[in-house]
């Protein structure tokens, strides 16, 4: 995993969450893990990983994930024990 990945990883397992995450890194970390991404309807995305498919909705306006997501996505990171 590259440096980049690494500080998105503990970004989001950072406390309080932070609501200060740009969702390209995110992306870009799930591709790093292994993941199939692909588009679907509107501005959401299928992210296919650890034989799961989890369904998110890219930030708009904003390029900054909202802290329920970055929330999220630590549960589902921490379940499928991946850790900074």
């Amino acid at each position: 995993m590259k440096k980049k990945h690494q500080k998105t990883l503990e970004a989001i397992y950072k406390r309080p969450v932070s609501g200060n995450i740009h969702w390209s890194d995110i992306e870009s970390l799930f591709v790093a893990l292994g993941a199939d991404v692909s588009e679907r309807a509107g501005s959401r995305i299928a992210v296919v990983l650890f034989d799961e498919v989890r369904v998110f909705h890219r930030p708009h306006p904003s390029s900054c994930t909202d802290k329920g997501a970055v929330a999220s996505i630590r549960k589902w990171l921490e379940k499928n024990e991946v850790t900074p």
